[in-house]
């Protein structure tokens, strides 16, 4: 959550920080603001909403300078408002503070700096570094901001400028830091997305460590002052890979983008005659497999679920990451835990992984974002290699885990001794082909997002490997388009959800023609004998299909393990149209954040 960058160089600082606010927006939109240093102090300009409402504030035309730090906000503490947005001053307007995280201590820190006679200003937590450094502060930023950090709870990304030095410093604690090196400039921002185009390399921030930045150079310091040599690398993205190139949303584009992020996935591990994986780990041992993840990423982790003891035998768990810390779990070394995360940030997810290091089970991360928390903590990493994905509803993601979880599937049943099927391995080579194939149903779901745009209600349902399909389904629809959506292994519809079941209720079945076909076909029986109103998502024609639903959908046939690849897409197209013909803003939904940095 949140998204903070910061610049010190040779050029006008206003439009680079304004840029990039709007590269880092996924990551909250409640409120943004920017703060410049000049010749006669500091300026900060602050505005609720988008980062375009900031962009158009008369104030800034009389704001110059060279060195700035900027902040986009999802709100935790303190609702949306000039006030409570960043950055925040202290009490002589000679310090600003941007802060990504959660202090978790600010009550207490706020109560005896009111004593000292600090006046604050806002609701947030954020605000008290501020005064904290205030507190502390003799001319040098990076020592006063040393004596702070050991009294902060919490997490924490976070920027401080001063009006009496020409530097910026920062921190990191759980929430994500990239510093940008360029050429007579220095940058940082919350991800490598927001540095594309600015500078040709970067280096990772380590929690417990802050750098010191000017316009010729920089410095890493662990929390004892001592200086860290960092590791710098190449930033391989380019400015391409971050534009909607034609499409009216992110999401758009990145739902069609699924047929080249799962070759991507493929490309280099998998040929018809087997799998190859980079994973320090000695499988052979693994007994036991803990899937991690929230949201989407635990809908990927069921999945996962099927394909690992489908192809491997080995018994998986599936948990929610914010679940999995606080209850009692006994692992064992010969335990694999595996955490799914986009962005390799999820505050939850990073927790959920050092609990289980704690108790020495192995670990393999998941992820998308190269050098992120997530990736750096596992014992083992695998990129997704879907490419940024800038829509808040995750959607390439999505598949390209799904890949990543078959293609490791496949490599522990090697690992096993066990012998791969060379007819599955040749199917799973046509996936990109397939999903684009499965693309091709988008004008008829635009049909039925037109008709179905008003309802109130949904209901997904599917069997076995595509039940977390129907999950998924009903997410997307929830979390685009604010329509009430809920998925259900479609046995359990008998189990209560069938109450709901009306002439105004529209169910939504994937019933491919697998093992499970006869049982699903039963199920939608059942919502027609109580005059719901029934869609289909299938495979082939079928006049039993046909004779009982009110619309159906085809998708291309493919190996019923890896349905859930070809399924997804039309449900994907259709929260899209129906969230764009309502008029809503797809890839920013109310109330909602990319990177999840807070518990």
């Amino acid at each position: 959550m949140c998204g903070i960058i910061g610049y010190i160089g040779e050029k006008e600082v206003k439009p680079l920080l304004i840029e990039g606010l709007k590269r880092l927006e996924y990551r909250g939109y409640d409120s943004s603001g920017i703060c410049v240093k000049n010749n006669s102090g500091l300026s900060i300009v602050k505005n609720v909403g988008k980062v375009e409402k900031l962009e158009k504030d008369a104030r800034l035309s009389s704001i110059k300078g060279k060195v700035g730090i900027a902040h986009t906000r999802w709100a935790t503490h303190g609702e949306p408002s000039e006030l409570n947005a960043h950055p925040h001053y202290d009490c002589k307007n000679e310090l600003a503070v941007v802060h990504n995280g959660i202090i978790e201590n600010y009550v207490p820190l706020k109560k005896m700096l009111e004593k000292e006679g600090h006046k604050f200003k806002s609701q947030t937590d954020s605000e008290v570094i501020a005064h904290l450094l205030e507190k502390f502060y003799r001319g040098n930023l990076a020592e006063a901001l040393l004596k702070v950090l050991p009294l902060l709870q919490g997490t924490y990304g976070l920027a401080v400028i001063s009006k009496k030095n020409e530097e910026i410093v920062i921190a990191k604690k759980g929430s994500p830091l990239v510093l940008g090196i360029g050429n007579n400039k220095m940058l940082f921002a919350s991800d490598q997305t927001a540095l594309i185009n600015y500078v040709p390399n970067i280096a990772y921030l380590n929690d417990n460590e802050i750098a010191i930045l000017k316009e010729n150079s920089f410095e890493i310091r662990n929390s004892n002052g001592k200086i860290i040599k960092p590791k710098i690398e190449a930033l391989k993205l380019d400015a391409e890979d971050i534009e909607k190139n034609g499409f009216e949303h992110y999401m758009l584009k990145e739902i069609f983008e699924q047929p080249k992020s799962i070759k991507r996935a493929l490309s280099g591990r998998l040929n018809k005659d087997g799998v190859k994986l980079s994973i320090d780990i000695n499988l052979k041992k693994i007994n036991r497999i803990v899937l991690l993840g929230c949201g989407t990423s635990w809908h990927s982790a069921l999945i996962g679920k099927y394909l690992i003891e489908d192809l491997t035998n080995i018994p998986v768990e599936v948990d929610y990451a914010s679940e999995f810390r606080y209850r009692t779990n006994p692992l064992k070394s010969s335990d694999l835990v595996i955490a799914l995360s986009q962005s390799g940030e999820t505050a939850d997810t990073l927790a959920a992984i050092k609990k289980a290091k704690e108790s020495k089970a192995k670990t393999i991360g998941l992820v998308n974002a190269v050098g992120s928390s997530i990736a750096r903590e596992c014992q083992s990493v695998i990129y997704l290699q879907a490419g940024p994905e800038i829509g808040v509803a995750s959607t390439k993601a999505f598949t390209s885990q799904v890949t990543t979880l078959l293609l490791l599937a496949l490599y522990i049943r090697k690992e096993k001794g066990m012998k791969l099927d060379k007819k599955l391995l040749k199917e799973i080579l046509t996936l990109p082909k397939k999903v684009f194939s499965s693309l091709q149903t988008e004008n008829k779901i635009k049909e039925l997002a037109d008709k179905f745009k008003d309802n109130k209600n949904f209901i997904f349902l599917g069997k076995g490997v595509n039940f977390p399909i129907a999950l998924e389904g009903a997410l997307k629809l929830k979390e685009i388009s604010y329509i009430h959506a809920e998925g259900y292994p479609s046995a359990e519809m008998k189990h209560g959800p069938i109450a709901l079941v009306d002439e105004n209720m529209h169910c939504l079945f994937i019933c491919t023609h697998d093992h499970t076909y006869d049982k699903v076909l039963s199920n939608i029986e059942e919502v027609k004998a109580r005059k719901g109103k029934i869609i289909v998502i299938t495979d082939k024609a079928d006049d039993k299909l046909t004779s009982k639903a009110d619309e159906i959908i085809y998708v291309p046939h493919i190996d019923p393990i890896l349905a859930p690849l070809i399924n997804i897409i039309p449900l994907q197209l259709f929260a899209y149209h129906v969230a764009n013909m309502k008029g809503l803003d797809v890839d920013k939904p109310r109330n909602l954040a990319k990177s999840v940095t807070v518990e």
